[in-house]
């Protein structure tokens, strides 16, 4: 009766300090314990069977950090009233319990009994339970909170350098609720590898990039991160051109080389290094290409140059040729003996008159130049034709540059070249 009701409020208040303080010591049998007793005190002499379920949503999903208002409608005169989290005792009426300062009571009165929680961390998840008794009948209603954390990488591979040829292994993790997914992508390609390791097996210096982690589990736009990685290979000359030069005036020799790290160049002529004179020949050395600079060509000048290119993992070289306008030179194709090769080659002379080589049976490691009329269009040189020095005069010149081991014999070798009027 009346003096059971008042027995058991006067219990509930000198005892509630006690309880708080057996929650502060975080024993899960007493949280168990008193939550029941606390059930049993308020709802004495009532059947459980009849408590009324759906007045709040079966779940509520939040996001990590924010806040969220769990509402409990109350439509009768309500004697007392309390929320719970699983076992922790919140509030009973307007006295609170728990010790979190982030769960406040947003209303109490005889149609509300809300309350709000601030910053929703992953432990308060769970679900939370509000109870009252009104006309001597228990009321129950039920929520389960639901915390959402968007998906972020929290460790993944740093910079790497490898040599061309080596395996790498990146990895890329990453936490989330819902758990998230893991995507290698390749910035290049647009390749797509799923999982939080991706291996690349013998890699190839087209393969240095940047590939970028991307986790996603649909709460927020996705983490990305990415990993450089870099490959190492040793120089590659790619692009030498024989150049011509008039005397007295300024001329270019260049030497690209494809290298990582970044090569260091050299030019050499007749196995001597070449080295800045300020006044007649300077070099100029780029990230991937050198510059052989004449900034007054004479005689001395013509002829071969080697550049050289080096990293830590091998060199690479190639010869140019800086020769007078008139001398028919190549584009710095190599020929070797016994082959068939058609190339096209220009020569610079006052009729102005394009040379087609159809036919090469053998080369010659040296230069090769040979003095012969240009009245005819076709002509035979035979290997007796055959001169070291570049330097002709401009009405009677045919000079070309050949590659082959320097002990092929020249006996009975042939050129054939044909000239057409440009």
């Amino acid at each position: 009766g009346s003096i059971g009701e008042e027995y058991r409020h006067i219990w509930l208040q000198q005892n509630k300090q006690r309880i708080s303080q057996n929650s502060i010591m975080g024993c899960p049998l007493v949280h168990n314990a008193l939550a029941a007793l606390i059930l049993v005190l308020l709802f004495k002499g009532s059947s459980v069977h009849s408590a009324e379920i759906g007045l709040l949503p079966d779940n509520i999903t939040v996001l990590e950090g924010e806040s969220v208002i769990l509402r409990c409608r109350i439509d009768e005169e309500v004697t007392h009233k309390a929320w719970l989290n699983r076992s922790n005792i919140l509030f009973t009426g307007t006295d609170k319990w728990s010790l979190d300062k982030r769960v406040t009571l947003l209303n109490s009165n005889n149609s509300d009994f809300s309350i709000h929680i601030e910053k929703v961390q992953v432990s308060d998840e769970g679900p939370y339970t509000c109870t009252f008794q009104a006309n001597n009948k228990p009321r129950i209603s039920h929520v389960y909170v639901i915390v959402q954390v968007p998906a972020r990488i929290v460790n993944i591979s740093k910079n790497v350098s490898v040599n061309e040829g080596e395996n790498v292994n990146l990895y890329c993790l990453a936490v989330g609720r819902p758990e998230p997914t893991v995507t290698w992508k390749d910035q290049k390609y647009g390749m797509v590898s799923e999982g939080e390791f991706l291996d690349i097996t013998e890699i190839k210096r087209q393969q240095a990039e940047d590939y970028e982690c991307i986790t996603h589990n649909g709460v927020a736009p996705p983490d990305r991160r990415k990993v450089k990685v870099t490959v190492n290979y040793p120089p590659m000359i790619t692009d030498m051109k024989n150049m011509p030069a008039h005397l007295g005036k300024t001329a270019v020799l260049r030497c690209d080389a494809m290298a990582v790290p970044a090569a260091s160049f050299e030019w050499h002529r007749d196995d001597h290094k070449l080295v800045d004179t300020y006044n007649t020949l300077r070099i100029k050395n780029e990230k991937t290409r050198s510059l052989l600079l004449f900034t007054n060509v004479t005689e001395k000048h013509f002829g071969n140059y080697t550049c050289f290119a080096s990293n830590r993992l091998g060199s690479s070289n190639a010869s140019i040729l800086l020769f007078r306008p008139g001398a028919l030179q190549g584009r710095g194709t190599s020929l070797h003996a016994g082959m068939s090769v058609s190339m096209s080659v220009w020569v610079s002379l006052s009729a102005a008159l394009l040379l087609k080589v159809v036919n090469i049976r053998r080369a010659e490691a040296t230069p090769l130049c040979a003095q012969r009329n240009l009245r005819r269009t076709s002509t035979t040189l035979q290997s007796s034709d055959a001169a070291r020095d570049s330097s002709f005069d401009e009405k009677r010149i045919l000079c070309f540059e050949a590659a082959a081991p320097s002990s092929l014999s020249l006996v009975d070798s042939m050129y054939r070249l044909e000239v057409f009027l440009s």
